[in-house]
């Protein structure tokens, strides 16, 4: 029987690198957010530049990194020592932190959207290694538990670095604390990073490629080479693609179809982000910590089903534009104020549920010299499915979509994931129901 996951809290197999990819995950999230409102609210007024197009230019320079260095990231995993590469890479982080710190002084933003750049690069390198390193350390049965805990915090930080890097910068001084708090965090992972155990190179003889397009080319066919693996690599890139659908909507969902203010917003994240890390940490007691898919198709359904109720709990709202804005009691005390809220929880625990066996499954079965490689080759899939997302969503609303109409959309696209993710495991219900018998193939 599988121990609870919050044993590995206490050990120091697990505790420095959880610590370490949470401050990390926070670093980020507090750095972009806080860039992002400087753009809006105050760099791009001063300097006459088109906020809209700053504030799309910076979420595309952090993910173009993934595309373009994810394939030699994930050859230096295999390749060397990881214990020791997570150390290099929270050592430059401070490093970064240090110059996003001037940047903010200066309020250059060709100067800050570069420190943006380089941040996406860092965390491109730290990708493989925070996941690539669990198997290192954690029994098979301790995998989904590991993995659960790595996504509860991981969107935690999300969640609290948006919301400190939002508030805070515009403040008094804001810029100022802003400044010493991501410098001192890069400082905290750092010293944490220091305690994270020995891993071994999976393969020290491999010949890094310089050539990023060959390489991820061949990290992919690899993966595709590997059924379970590239199963879980494409269910993960989905969820990612229908997050991403979701998540950055909210804001305009919020204001235009809610008609809530921006603690609506902040109230809708929180929700999600709870809801991701309540589902990751009920996979551990679900599975028993055994390293299946079997309860992932359902999870799909799940996503579906709570994604178009909240299509048809919000469809035909239409705020007018004088409309005063609904803080969080007035928008509860609203007619579906609580059914938005439990669609928004359940859809959250469901993706929590989908998203972790996966990457257990991706970690288990990727053969020791190529698992970075294999979780190079799910980031890069991970970014093309958050771009994809976006041109989805301009192409739906050029087409006249609402934003429910949107969430009906892809709740509806969600659906077949479930019968592709059914064929990882014979075991499921609905694998059972689409008499799927095709059995787990392992390295």
């Amino acid at each position: 029987m599988a121990e609870n996951q919050f044993h590995l809290l206490k050990s120091i197999r697990f505790l420095p690198l959880f610590i370490t990819q949470f401050l990390g995950a926070f670093n980020d999230n507090v750095f972009k957010n806080a860039l992002v409102i400087l753009i809006t609210y105050r760099t791009a007024q001063s300097a006459a530049m088109d906020a809209q197009l700053l504030v799309t230019l910076a979420a595309g320079l952090f993910v173009l990194p993934f595309f373009l260095f994810s394939a030699t990231a994930g050859q230096l995993a295999d390749k060397l020592e990881k214990s020791r590469l997570v150390r290099l890479i929270k050592l430059a982080e401070i490093g970064l932190m240090a110059a996003a710190a001037v940047g903010f002084f200066l309020e250059s933003v060709p100067y800050l959207l570069t420190v943006l750049f380089l941040m996406g690069t860092q965390s491109t390198f730290f990708g493989p290694l925070k996941y690539g390193i669990l198997p290192d350390h954690l029994r098979d049965d301790e995998l989904i538990g590991g993995n659960a805990l790595f996504e509860a915090a991981t969107f935690l930080a999300i969640l609290v670095g948006t919301i400190v890097g939002s508030l805070l910068i515009l403040t008094a001084n804001g810029v100022a604390l802003i400044s010493v708090a991501i410098v001192v965090v890069a400082i905290a992972g750092w010293l944490t990073s220091r305690k994270v155990p020995y891993a071994a190179p999976g393969d020290p003889t491999i010949q890094v490629d310089p050539n990023f397009l060959r390489e991820t080319w061949r990290i992919v066919r690899h993966a595709k080479g590997n059924r379970s693996v590239f199963l879980s690599i494409l269910g993960i890139s989905w969820f990612w693609l229908i997050g991403a659908t979701f998540l950055v909507q909210f804001p305009t969902f919020v204001k235009d179809v809610i008609g809530g203010n921006e603690h609506v917003v902040t109230l809708f994240l929180t929700i999600f982000s709870v809801g991701i890390g309540v589902g990751s940490l009920l996979c551990n007691k679900m599975l028993n910590g055994d390293i299946s898919a079997r309860h992932v198709p359902l999870a799909a359904i799940g996503i579906s089903v709570f994604a178009a109720d909240l299509y048809f709990s919000t469809a035909g709202s239409e705020i007018l534009a004088d409309t005063p804005l609904l803080g969080i009691a007035d928008f509860m005390a609203s007619g579906n104020g609580w059914r938005v809220c439990v669609d928004l929880f359940g859809m959250a625990i469901a993706g929590g549920i989908f998203i972790v066996p996966l990457y257990a499954i991706l970690q288990h079965d990727s053969e020791e010299r190529y698992r970075s490689r294999m979780i190079a080759c799910n980031n890069i899939l991970n970014a093309l499915g958050m771009v994809i997302s976006s041109a989805l969503t301009a192409l739906a609303f050029a087409l006249g979509l609402s934003i429910p109409e949107l969430f009906l959309a892809a709740a509806i696209c969600n659906l077949p994931a479930a019968a592709v993710i059914s064929r990882l495991t014979p075991d499921s219900r609905l694998a059972s129901l689409l008499r799927i018998r095709v059995p787990r193939e392992r390295p």
